[in-house]
């Protein structure tokens, strides 16, 4: 009967709501390329086979929409072997590539005069609806029913496609018919009409699941569900082209646009399942971007890539076992057979996070397994650079409480040697001083105690050297007076220039007076040096001190342990030593320390 090319091209596809654990699919098995290419031989083949009546014009002319259902054979089993090879965690492919294998066995067996293949076709031709209405409930579960509506709408096509059918050539009068037991053609007529009744209503259901799982859906679900819409439209021809066949007005042309969705079917099922990846492009501009995205927006970009905006990035509280999220608010893990799944996000064997997204992505396991990753290594590169950030601070801090003590116990030995030998010597001093005006009467006495003072005020002096080495009193009136001071004593002419109207801090100006001291040390040492010049300034929150000279250049930083002390007292300050030395162009110490604003 000619309206059975139409009749075997319809089929809906409604898609479950519950959750797949589609991460356990990652360990599909895989097939070698000797299997590929059989599979791709057996399908041309099949393909060519079935187009040999319009190849070479053999036999009466095919009706057109009879040849748009061949191709739509074909298109199956491309698209099918296509997918089958790209998400092997999907039996979708596999479902498309049987699906395109039973199109094209009723176009096979009819070429075939012979009563087995004539008593076949009529038993087995319509028999891939079945796994093509399998094919559309189960798409975005990866080829699975799921819920037990599905099997029985699965299973009432299976009754009116091939429990009816069987029954039928029991009674079906035709001498080409191997299973005819008892002719009785009211009785085989009455069960081809039990067969499109059937049909009719297995169809409108088909449409009205698709209708009831849109409504419901949330847009990512929605747009896995795109297909879907397609498929209800072939349902609504199949009932619509059933009806008038049951009602005994058959409309010939329904068999044109039923073929034409039909042909067009497999493209969109494939690219429903090879849509996401597309979307794994948008993993490449997530890895670029990892380093800058925090909290809100890292879960921004990782809802962008999965194309789900309600994705929810919940934060494990350490020692917990509950979640916030970006904005510190609380989350409650989804509960099982709910709207929302949850993924971990782990980093060697430790939970730092849980992606709480559309069940639908579970349909690409892979792809939500990637951004997962993607995440634990943000997270876990948050967590590393907030601990070397704490163990930094946590040196400074060290360095400067070093630094404060050194700096405080340069103070009190200043202090005891001023306050006491310094003091006790000055007083032997003055008292030498009363000897010698007493003395006259004997000369050689005399000389004997002015050469003993002159000995002690020699020895005070460099006590007093000593004294400012270790703390500098003269700091106590600024760093400007100190400096003057220094340039006084310089053994090179030095200039001055302080640009800075309030004093530093004292921290501060303790490191730049040291390293304005050794400079001009090494200058007065090895750097044929003929003038000095000093500078301070102070500008956005930094307090710089350079020491330029016109000596020979060529100063090394790393031959002695002055510089590398000064290179380290700066840094504990979180401020920075430079030496520019040329060789013949002189020498510039560069010292830059943060002050505060």
């Amino acid at each position: 009967m000619p309206w059975e090319v139409g009749a075997r091209e319809l089929l809906a596809r409604p898609v479950t709501h519950r959750r797949v654990h589609g991460l356990s699919r990652l360990t599909a098995p895989t097939h070698g390329r000797a299997f590929w290419l059989a599979l791709s031989v057996a399908a041309a083949a099949a393909g060519f086979a079935a187009l040999i009546p319009v190849i070479f014009d053999r036999g009466p002319p095919l009706p057109g929409y009879a040849v748009i259902n061949r191709l739509s054979g074909i298109s199956f089993m491309a698209c099918g072997l296509i997918v089958w090879r790209q998400r092997r965690d999907s039996a979708v492919g596999r479902l498309l590539t049987v699906t395109g294998f039973g199109v094209l066995l009723s176009p096979v067996l009819v070429q075939l005069d012979s009563p087995v293949a004539y008593t076949a076709d009529l038993l087995l031709g319509d028999l891939w609806i079945v796994v093509f209405v399998a094919l559309f409930l189960s798409f975005v579960t990866g080829g699975r029913l799921t819920s037990t509506f599905d099997v029985i709408l699965v299973g009432t096509f299976l009754v009116a496609l091939l429990v009816v059918p069987f029954a039928r050539l029991l009674y079906l009068p035709i001498d080409e018919n191997l299973l005819l037991v008892s002719p009785d053609s009211g009785m085989a007529s009455a069960l081809l009409k039990a067969r499109m009744a059937l049909g009719i209503v297995a169809s409108l259901a088909v449409v009205l699941v698709i209708a009831a799982r849109w409504r419901s859906a949330s847009r990512p679900l929605r747009r896995a569900l795109l297909p879907s819409l397609w498929g209800a439209f072939c349902a609504v021809l199949y009932a619509v082209t059933l009806t008038s066949f049951l009602v005994g007005s058959p409309i010939d042309e329904l068999n044109w646009p039923l073929n034409a969705a039909l042909v067009t079917v497999p493209a969109a099922l494939a690219w429903g399942l090879l849509r996401s990846r597309l979307a794994r492009g948008g993993l490449a501009d997530l890895f670029r971007e990892l380093g800058t995205l925090r909290g809100v927006r890292l879960e921004e970009g990782l809802a962008k890539v999965l194309g789900d905006p309600g994705l929810v990035l919940a934060y494990r509280v350490p020692g917990e076992r509950s979640y916030l999220d970006g904005r510190g608010q609380p989350v409650e893990p989804p509960a099982p057979g709910g709207d929302r799944v949850a993924a971990p996000v782990e980093r060697d064997g430790r939970e730092l996070a849980m992606l709480i997204y559309d069940p639908s992505l579970d349909d690409d396991p892979e792809l939500v397994q990637a951004v997962a990753a993607a995440a634990a290594i943000t997270l876990d590169d948050a967590r590393l650079q907030t601990e070397s950030q704490e163990r930094l601070g946590e040196l400074r801090a060290s360095r400067e409480r070093l630094v404060a003590a050194s700096d405080a116990e340069r103070r009190r030995l200043e202090r005891n040697l001023h306050d006491g030998a310094q003091q006790r010597l000055v007083s032997v001093a003055l008292q030498l001083r009363m000897i010698e005006r007493r003395v006259h009467s004997d000369p050689e006495l005399a000389e004997a105690v002015k050469a003993a003072g002159d000995e002690l005020s020699r020895s005070l002096d460099e006590l007093r050297e000593l004294a400012r080495g270790i703390h500098p009193a003269v700091l106590n009136h600024g760093l400007k007076a100190a400096l003057d001071s220094l340039a006084s004593r310089a053994s090179v002419p030095t200039a001055v220039s302080f640009q800075s109207r309030e004093r530093l801090p004292e921290e501060v100006e303790l490191a730049a007076y040291f390293v304005a001291c050794e400079a001009l040390a090494n200058v007065a040492k090895y750097a044929h040096a003929s003038a000095v010049s000093v500078r301070v300034s102070r500008r956005n929150g930094m307090a710089t001190i350079e020491i330029a000279d016109d000596g020979v250049g060529g100063a090394d930083e790393t031959a002695g342990t002055g510089l590398q002390g000064l290179a380290d007292r700066v840094a504990a300050l979180d401020g920075t030593l430079r030496i520019l030395s040329p060789h013949g162009a002189g020498t510039v110490v560069t010292a830059e320390l943060p002050c505060g604003s």
